[in-house]
């Protein structure tokens, strides 16, 4: 009975909400990052189709390495931007701290910067990681005689394994460290920024 009751309660809540907080949705912003995800995954397998077969094991490993490294960092600056405190960003603005200005924009933006990092490059990198990871399977098959199939689960799996573990370990640390990781990309992206 006291579960249903806060079921109904929490319930509530949450059109309360929606009332208060009716967004449209933004298509104009879905359509860009549709666009945008479209070029850089079309560019990125042409690269990948015309360079990663012709590597070496070694740099294919590296390849494959880069972009899962690459794929967990985007990650964690897309969970800090969605978890971090505004307030302490306008203070900082309010003195002028370098980037501070840009981590406002960002986290005003959350939603936005959090799909862009989490879901674009992530869903890039993972896709040219697979692509490495084919390369790399192909590379063993044909050097090291090993059975297709075996080998290509072995290469799928770790890939998988290390895309997922380094992503769950960078979600806790994207938590606890919010404020200080969106602080150190607000101030990178500075640098590249149009006064």
């Amino acid at each position: 009975m006291k579960k249903t009751s806060e079921l109904k309660n929490l319930l509530e809540q949450t059109k309360r909400k929606e009332k208060t907080k009716k967004e449209q949705v933004n298509w104009k912003w879905i359509i860009k990052v549709v666009c945008i995800t479209f070029i850089i995954s079309f560019l990125l397998s042409i690269f990948a189709n015309n360079l990663i077969p012709n590597l070496s094991l070694f740099f294919g490993i590296i390849i494959t390495l880069l972009f899962i490294i690459i794929g967990i960092l985007f990650d964690i600056i897309g969970v800090a931007v969605t978890t971090a405190e505004e307030s302490v960003f306008h203070s900082m603005n309010s003195r002028k701290v370098k980037g501070a200005n840009i981590a406002v924009k960002f986290k005003k933006n959350a939603d936005k910067v959090s799909s862009f990092c989490c879901d674009v490059i992530g869903d890039i990198c993972g896709v040219i990681s697979g692509a490495a990871g084919t390369a790399i399977t192909a590379i063993l098959v044909l050097k090291f005689h090993t059975n297709l199939v075996i080998t290509g689960l072995v290469v799928t799996a770790t890939i998988s394994s290390l895309t997922i573990g380094g992503k769950a370990i960078g979600k806790s640390f994207a938590i606890n460290k919010s404020d200080i990781i969106l602080y150190e990309f607000a101030k990178f992206v500075n640098n590249f920024y149009k006064r």
